[in-house]
Order: structure tokens, then C-alpha cells, then sequence
């Protein structure tokens, strides 16, 4: 026991020292985890042999994140993507197989050899990708979306892999085994319980299998977790999604297919279920510790043996391996219509072998496909196009966008030809609205946008709108910043914004300024620089939806209505007060004790309006629209400011 213990300890510290330090150092959490595995194993030789057991065992990790991928799934958004699904995921695969596959053959390896081959190289990582692209807000980009398609597609083409593979095998191969007794021994230790049945039955077996996964996910895990659920017991919750996950996996296993596209067909069946986010969040740290855990067993796995005899031809595969898929998907990205920094995203960021490739490989070994020498060498090929990806990714940063912006900025601004009342600069998700409600009463608008991706999106929308930086001076000047009344900024960018700004409220002090600010600091700033109005981008949404929050409490509409606007009007009321404080402060400390001491002091006057007169005798639950009781009128119109009011 104290032995697993002092392994367990190792992984563990090896993890916690490395990954935080390649993270930092930019190189992402997967390179920190094979780093690691290379320095306890092959390196300094902490963990030995154990590692190709406990890498079975993480594997485990690649099976629940494919679980969560199918929850994220519902089935209709997979019939949604069905043509990049098909069509990208589709010939992705096809075309790399067949052109390793021809180059396979060129080095006269036999044909059957050759196929299986070309099959494992043509998957990519999903377990690297995936995570790379949620850590660095990639996963919503036409790049990040495309490469999701077609990694999807690899996972859904394992299943036709698994079930070829044994029809490549080779009878010297078979001859051999059975010579030295291998064949018996894998058969007794085996527990898939089809290996024996004809091909029409092992068929029949696995749409059963599959059948019965659907239907019972779909009518039995509901009942399941009400009832487990009722228990109010997380632990119990947990375990039950454990069980579910561990169970399909083992069922999988005993049928010979893949456990982790089961555990995927179980996601997409539970992608619908109201317990979906509960599972999803219950399964999270178990999958992201054994994930971790899958790649320090990668790195710990390397043979340096096997690898100093062949590390020329090893280098050489993988980097073969790597310019194949890149080129194939490169083409595809092309006739895909997949633009400017996506087309690089996508080709690079699945240029890789996955971690299926282990999975084939030691399958095609126990059925006779590969010899294990060949089969040897191709796992290190796997690994070391793993390791690489990394570097593809800090290739795309570094060097990659910075030359597709540096190209939009440069890009010439479009000729503006009509001029309006209003010129708005940002047509994002804020200025859309604005421009929107602009346009609908009739005031004629100059919409004007840096970045050349969302003019051209609005214009398919029939929103005209034009590509230029609002900060420099000649694009205003064009756009008629001397004829016009008001100039709207509803750009996402701090700097960019106060140089609006300062420069606009400089040179043309008779045209109004409506800003939008970040946050309350950033209103202040732009105060002080003379914008004329400032909106805090959240703050009216925030409000609403606070007031539909009382709302569906029980609070009758119309108080919820009225105590929104009380807070409201007591922001207002102290907006000058703080704003003079902030002002008053130091530069290097605007945020002063004098400024939080006002700031708890309007919490307090908060706290005492809201809980004033909550007394009116109507009842809670009545949640319609009703009006409500005399006295309540009679407070709300004291409360109302009277028309020779100062504001």
C-alpha cells in the first residue's frame, strides 16, 4: 500500500510543480503535464514499470471528457452541423488515410499494414485540442467551431476502425502468436465476450448494445437521479454518475467496442435531461485529474531505448505525419471557406496524432494487424507529434494572429460616402442595439468598426456599416464629424475609447459624446475627459434583472418596479458626491478611504430604502399585475419627484 501511495505522491508533485510553471511560461497545461511525465520517467526514473498499467487506468479521463462533450451535445445541434460534420470530419479522415497509407506502401510495407496505418494517423488529439481551446477562448472562433466538427467526427469514426482492424490481420502474424502460446493467453485473460461469436452476430451484438444504451439513457438515467437526487446527498449524486460512466465503459468493453465513444453516445442521449449541468460539474474534476494524469503517462511512457536507436526516423515520421494532416486540412479550410487566422487554427491545431492512436495501436498489435517492433515505433510517433502540438499553438500566437491583425490594422479604411446625425463607433453586441433603435426613428447613422470580420457579418444583415479605426482623425473626418450632433462609443476597449474621447471633446467641443463605459472607475475617467453622457455597460441590465428577480421571490410587480427604481434614483442622488471624491483622491489612488467610506455609507442608505414601508398589506404570491392597494399608490406618488424637482 505505501508503495502506490509514494507513486501516487510522485505524479502528484510532478503535476503541481510542472504544469503552473508551463502555464506561466505560455506553453499550456498539456505540455506542463508531458513535461513532467518525461522528467519522472525516462529522465531522472522516479516511475517505471507500473506506467503502462496506471496509463490504462487514465485513460479513463479521455472516456468522461467525451461523456461531457456528449453533454454538451443535444441531438438536434448535431443534426445541425451534420455538413461540416460530414463533410470536413469526413474527408479529413478519408484523405489522410489514404495519402499515409500511399506513402506506406512506397516503403513496401504490406497493404493490410499500411490501412491500419493510415488510420490511426488520421485522428487528432481531442483530449489536447479541446482543452488547449478552452483555456485560451479559442472553442467559438469559425476556426475553434470547424476543428470541433471534425474531431468529433474522428471520435464517431473510431467505432468502423475497431470493427475493421480485425479483418486486416495478418496469418504469419496469427502463426506466430499461436506458436508462442500468445493467442491462449490473451483469449484467457480477455473478458470480451464476443470474441468467439460469427460476424453477423457480433454485428447483431453491437446494435443491440447500442440500442440499449439510447433507449435506457433516455427513459431509465431520469428516475435514476430523482431518486438519487431525493436523497439530497451529493455523494450518493456523484456516485450514481460514476456508476453510469464506469458502467457504459465496461459494457463497451465487453462488446470490444471503445468506452469512450459509449460513455460519448451517452452524453448526446443525456444532453437533454434537467440533471445535464449537474453531471456535467460532478464529472469535471474527476475528468481533468485523469486527463492529467493520461499525459504524464504519455510522457513517462517514452522508451529512450527504443528511441536512441531510432530517433532520426522517429523525428522524421512525426514531422512527416504532421505536414500531411496540416496540408490536408489546410486544403479543406480552403474549400470549406475557413478565413484569414481560422484557415491556420484549423490546420494547425489538428495536425497531430491523438491519444486514439495508443488505443489502435495496442488493439491492432493484439489482433495480429502490426508487428510490435513497427507498432513501437509508431507509439513514440504519436507521443512526439503530441508534444509538438504545443508548439504549434505558441506558433499561432505568437506569429500567426499578430500578422492577421497587424494586416486588418493596416488594412486601408473603407471610402465612406453618405454622412448622418449620429456616428457610432462599435457595431459589437452593444452598438448593434443602439444603432438598431437609432435607425428604426428614423436618424440616419455612420456606423464605423476596426474590426473588418463584424463589418462584413453586419452587412449580411443588411446593417451598412464601415471598416476604420474611429481614433484616427481622417476616418472622422470623413465619416462628417463636423456636420454631426452626436458621436456614440460603444467600443469594448478601454484605451481606445478614452482616446475617442479626448480627442473628439479637443477639436469638435459642440458634438455631443455618449460613451460606454466598463465599469464605474472607467466612467469616471471618461468624466473627466468630458464625454457628455456615460452609460455603465451592465449596470441597467443588472437592474432589470434584479427586478425580475423580486418578481419571481413573490414580490408584487409594481413594488418590485417601484424598489427598482428607488435604487436607481439613490445612485443618481450620490453619482456627483462619489464622483468628486474620486476626483478629490490621488492619482495613483482614486479608490481613496475617503471614496469607500461614501461608498458604505450609499450601501447602508440602500439597505434603509429598500426595507422602508414593506408593510402595504398586499400579498406576495399574487404575482400578476393587479393593481395594487390605495396606501400603496399614495406612497408611491410621495416618493415621485415633482416637476420643479432639481434632478
Amino acid at each position: 500500500m505505501t508503495g502506490y501511495f509514494l507513486q501516487a505522491f510522485v505524479y502528484l508533485i510532478a503535476a503541481v510543480l510542472a504544469v503552473p510553471l508551463a502555464k506561466k511560461l505560455g506553453l499550456g497545461s498539456v505540455l506542463g503535464y508531458l513535461i513532467a511525465g518525461v522528467i519522472i520517467g525516462p529522465v531522472i526514473g522516479l516511475v517505471g514499470t507500473e506506467t503502462a498499467t496506471i496509463q490504462h487506468f487514465a485513460e479513463f479521463g479521455v472516456v468522461m471528457m467525451l461523456f461531457v462533450v456528449g453533454l454538451e451535445l443535444e441531438p438536434r445541434m448535431l443534426w445541425d452541423m451534420r455538413h461540416k460534420l460530414i463533410g470536413l470530419g469526413g474527408l479529413q479522415v478519408s484523405l489522410t488515410t489514404i495519402v499515409v497509407m500511399g506513402i506506406a506502401l512506397a516503403f513496401d510495407l504490406q497493404w493490410t499494414i499500411a490501412l491500419a496505418i493510415g488510420l490511426i494517423f488520421s485522428l487528432s488529439s481531442t483530449a489536447i485540442v479541446l482543452q488547449t481551446f478552452n483555456e485560451k477562448g479559442l472553442t467559438k472562433t469559425d476556426g475553434g467551431r470547424s476543428s470541433f466538427s471534425v474531431l468529433l467526427f474522428q471520435d464517431i469514426a473510431v467505432i468502423p476502425m475497431l470493427a475493421l482492424i480485425p479483418l486486416l490481420a495478418l496469418p504469419e502474424l496469427i502463426e506466430k502468436a499461436e506458436q508462442l502460446g500468445q493467442a491462449a493467453a490473451e483469449h484467457g485473460d480477455s473478458l470480451n465476450l464476443v470474441a468467439h461469436l460469427p460476424g453477423w452476430a457480433y454485428a447483431l451484438v453491437v446494435v443491440l448494445a447500442i440500442a440499449a444504451l439510447v433507449v435506457g439513457g433516455h427513459y431509465l438515467s431520469r428516475p435514476l437521479f430523482r431518486y438519487v437526487a431525493s436523497s439530497g446527498l451529493r455523494e450518493i449524486f456523484t456516485a450514481a454518475t460514476l456508476m453510469l460512466v464506469i458502467g457504459i465503459a465496461a459494457l463497451m468493453g465487453l462488446i470490444g467496442l471503445s468506452p469512450a465513444l459509449g460513455a460519448f453516445l451517452a452524453g448526446v442521449v443525456l444532453a437533454n435531461s434537467e440533471f445535464r449541468h449537474e453531471l456535467e460539474s460532478t464529472i469535471e474534476p474527476f475528468k481533468g485529474l485523469l486527463l492529467g494524469l493520461f499525459f504524464i503517462t504519455v510522457g513517462a511512457g517514452v522508451d529512450f531505448g527504443v528511441l536512441q536507436v531510432h530517433w532520426p526516423k522517429v523525428i522524421a515520421m512525426a514531422l512527416a505525419v504532421m505536414l500531411i494532416k496540416a496540408s490536408v486540412l489546410f486544403v479543406l479550410a480552403i474549400i470549406f471557406k475557413i478565413k484569414n487566422s481560422d484557415r491556420w487554427l484549423f490546420a494547425l491545431s489538428l495536425a497531430q496524432a491523438g491519444e486514439f492512436g495508443f488505443v489502435l495501436l495496442s488493439y491492432t498489435v493484439q489482433n495480429h494487424v502490426i508487428p510490435q517492433d513497427i507498432a513501437q515505433i509508431l507509439s513514440l510517433v504519436v507521443a512526439f507529434s503530441m508534444f509538438l502540438t504545443p508548439s504549434l499553438f505558441i506558433l499561432y500566437d505568437k506569429v500567426i494572429l499578430p500578422r492577421y491583425e497587424e494586416a486588418e490594422n493596416h488594412q486601408e479604411p473603407d471610402e465612406i460616402d453618405e454622412k448622418g446625425t449620429v456616428i457610432i463607433a462599435g457595431i459589437g453586441r452593444f452598438g448593434q442595439i443602439v444603432n438598431r433603435f437609432l435607425v428604426a426613428n428614423g436618424i440616419k447613422t455612420v456606423v464605423l468598426d476596426h474590426q473588418v470580420a463584424q463589418v462584413e457579418l453586419m452587412r449580411k444583415i443588411n446593417i451598412k456599416s464601415y471598416f476604420g479605426d474611429a481614433t484616427q482623425p481622417e476616418l472622422l473626418h470623413t465619416a462628417g464629424i463636423e456636420e454631426a450632433k452626436l458621436m456614440v462609443v460603444t467600443i469594448d476597449d478601454k484605451e481606445r475609447v478614452r482616446d475617442i474621447v479626448k480627442y473628439v471633446k479637443h477639436n469638435f467641443p459642440h458634438v455631443r459624446l455618449m460613451v460606454r463605459a466598463f465599469d464605474r472607475g472607467h466612467a469616471y475617467e471618461l468624466r473627466s475627459l468630458g464625454a457628455d453622457h456615460i452609460i455603465t455597460e451592465a449596470y441597467y441590465s443588472a437592474l432589470e434583472m434584479g427586478g425580475r428577480a423580486l418578481s419571481e421571490l413573490g414580490f408584487h410587480p409594481f413594488k418590485a418596479e417601484q424598489l427598482k427604481n428607488a435604487f436607481d434614483q439613490i445612485e443618481k442622488d450620490n453619482k456627483e458626491k462619489l464622483y468628486q471624491t474620486w476626483l478629490a483622491s490621488s492619482e495613483d489612488n482614486r479608490f481613496s478611504n475617503d471614496y469607500r467610506d461614501l461608498f458604505l455609507q450609499l450601501e447602508d442608505l440602500l439597505g434603509k430604502a429598500m426595507n422602508k414601508d414593506r408593510s402595504d398589506g398586499h400579498s406576495l404570491t399574487d404575482r400578476g399585475w393587479t393593481p395594487p392597494p390605495k396606501n400603496y399608490l399614495d406612497d408611491f406618488e410621495q416618493d415621485q419627484p415633482k416637476a420643479d424637482d432639481k434632478p
